[in-house]
């Protein structure tokens, strides 16, 4: 069965660095054939990769101002998608046309809407501004996924198999693998919510290595997510001195680091997995950044490793779902996925009506 995926939404598309003014780049999200490239005023264009003439990628073409040619027979193609230039006669076919999307740049990615372009508002996009607040330090990668994408937004969701697939690159910064695991979740609307605290415990190897605290340090300490439609997934970590009632207040001035995960669906079994993390302490020190995304980066991939191996398995045979009290979060995430989907094909049937 294919997979459905909600497209009255925002994706990230790109890193902004590979998006170049003189060299297009293809990029497929959602199954659809994408080229991406720069206008003269550095603003970001994203049409349909194929020639609306024999199907040629206009990826393999180039950009001429703020239009670009296809590498075939050199008809060319404005940012709207229409046709402005056929070489080889003096009209224009109306049906000379490949489809456009919206796109925005923000928060050092480039986001495309996929689905109706009169529904693209902007403010729609996730909020990931750590990734440029000057009061954060921020880095992050695009990793390919060779699996489907609802598989890593389970797993991001999933705080139980940290210490077993995690076991040296994360050591005691999540959780201890004989520990009782105290793990609140909770929906809110379109939003899965993921709380976990200790109170009183011994400073984590992770921020005493981050945040200069101290093996003696007690510490209050969080790793609490946050999933939205259709495959965003935010995670607060941050420890406090024990008993300053970090819980219920502000806790802007304790070491914090926040993940950011931007999952976009590829194909209907590959994924494009953009992330980034922040951190809000020792701002000049650019090496503990380097630090930090090196020690997740190394995590990540074994996260996508076992992932991988899932899907193998996943298209060998059918099955059925297991769940556990674990899989609470992403269990509540893909039922609140399936419920937009659901509604979204459903606002689409009535309109076809």
């Amino acid at each position: 069965m294919a997979e459905r995926f909600l497209r009255n939404c925002w994706y990230v598309a790109a890193l902004d660095t590979e998006v170049v003014r003189m060299q297009p780049m293809r990029r497929t999200i959602l199954n659809e054939p994408i080229v991406l490239y720069r206008k003269r005023d550095g603003s970001p264009v994203a049409l349909e990769d194929r020639c609306a003439h024999r199907q040629a990628p206009l990826s393999k073409g180039v950009v001429k101002g703020d239009v670009i040619e296809c590498p075939y027979h050199g008809m060319r193609y404005g940012p709207d998608g229409k046709c402005v230039l056929v070489p080889s006669q003096d009209t224009i076919p109306p049906a000379a046309v490949v489809k456009s999307y919206p796109v925005v740049e923000k928060y050092k990615w480039i986001w495309i809407w996929m689905g109706n372009p009169a529904k693209a508002d902007p403010n729609l996009i996730e909020d990931f501004h750590w990734r440029d607040d000057p009061g954060w330090q921020s880095k992050g990668e695009l990793l390919p996924l060779k699996a489907n994408y609802r598989l890593l937004v389970e797993n991001l969701c999933d705080l139980t198999h940290v210490p077993f697939i995690h076991p040296t690159s994360l050591n005691e910064t999540m959780i201890d693998r004989d520990e009782e695991i105290p793990v609140n979740t909770f929906r809110s609307g379109q939003s899965v919510t993921v709380e976990r605290w200790e109170f009183n415990k011994p400073a984590p190897s992770y921020f005493r290595t981050m945040a200069g605290l101290s093996r003696d340090d007690k510490v209050d300490r969080w790793l609490n997510l946050i999933y939205t439609p259709p495959s965003f997934v935010r995670l607060d970590i941050g420890a406090a001195p024990a008993g300053n009632g970090a819980k219920d207040g502000d806790r802007s001035a304790y070491p914090t680091t926040r993940n950011m995960n931007a999952i976009t669906p590829e194909t209907d079994k590959t994924t494009h997995y953009f992330w980034a993390n922040a951190i809000n302490y020792d701002l000049e020190d650019e090496s503990l950044m380097e630090i930090d995304y090196r020690m997740v980066h190394d995590a990540f991939l074994e996260d996508l490793e076992i992932i991988e191996a899932q899907q193998e398995n996943m298209d060998a045979r059918p099955y059925a779902r297991l769940n556990m009290d674990g899989d609470t979060g992403g269990v509540e995430a893909m039922n609140v996925l399936e419920e937009a989907i659901v509604a979204e094909q459903g606002d689409l049937a009535e309109v076809a009506e």
